[in-house]
């Protein structure tokens, strides 16, 4: 094993779809962290969304690919979405571990209204042991309690959790996918790309 040190971030989600707020938030982490490179992860059968329906895995990391083209420091891996059944942080961040060279240094990505579920994750006393948080607040949540709970999680399990200042873009998936509906225009929401995607292939219709 390398005895090199890499310091990779990791952007999970289902991206359903990417749009250039998961671009622009993961690229300004890259560069305030310095991190080698990170890696769009889209979930394969997530376990918290079993109530509405989430687009074929496939077309969701062909939009990742496409949406990453032209980034060095991008990309994307298929790892949850091979997995069979439901997808869990646990398994993705011990498969990583031995990926890479033991020294290596995960950053997972997540938004700051996270923190609090994080306690609801499998395993989460292992997986607050595999990485460090990178939490960004989004507009309209109460930072005081989300910071407040941090701590608590920080003192209680060892967790690891920082708050990086970010351009926050009022982009959701939700409202790209209800556009598509109702034949509203998705330009500048999404990378071109992924645009042309998604037409091509009447996703979100």
């Amino acid at each position: 094993m390398k005895s090199e040190c890499l310091r990779i971030g990791i952007s999970g989600g289902t991206f359903d779809p990417i749009h250039h707020g998961h671009l622009i938030a993961a690229q300004e982490i890259r560069e305030k962290l310095e991190l080698d490179k990170v890696i769009f992860i889209p979930v394969g059968d997530p376990p918290h969304k079993t109530d509405i329906e989430v687009t074929a895995s496939t077309h969701r990391l062909n939009m990742v690919s496409k949406a990453i083209e032209g980034n060095s420091y991008f990309e994307v891996s298929s790892i949850e979405v091979d997995r069979p059944g439901y997808t869990y942080t646990i398994d993705t961040l011990t498969e990583l571990k031995d990926k890479y060279p033991e020294n290596s240094k995960f950053y997972f990505i997540i938004g700051g209204d996270t923190v609090p579920q994080l306690v609801t994750w499998k395993e989460y006393r292992k997986v607050f042991t595999l990485c460090q948080f990178v939490a960004v607040m989004r507009p309209g949540f109460d930072s005081g309690k989300i910071h407040c709970e941090a701590r608590r999680l920080e003192h209680c399990f060892s967790a690891k959790i920082d708050f990086i200042d970010a351009p926050m873009i009022e982009i959701s998936s939700t409202d790209i996918r209800k556009r598509v509906r109702e034949s509203r225009s998705i330009k500048y929401l999404v990378p071109e790309s992924v645009e042309e995607y998604i037409y091509a292939n009447g996703l979100y219709r």
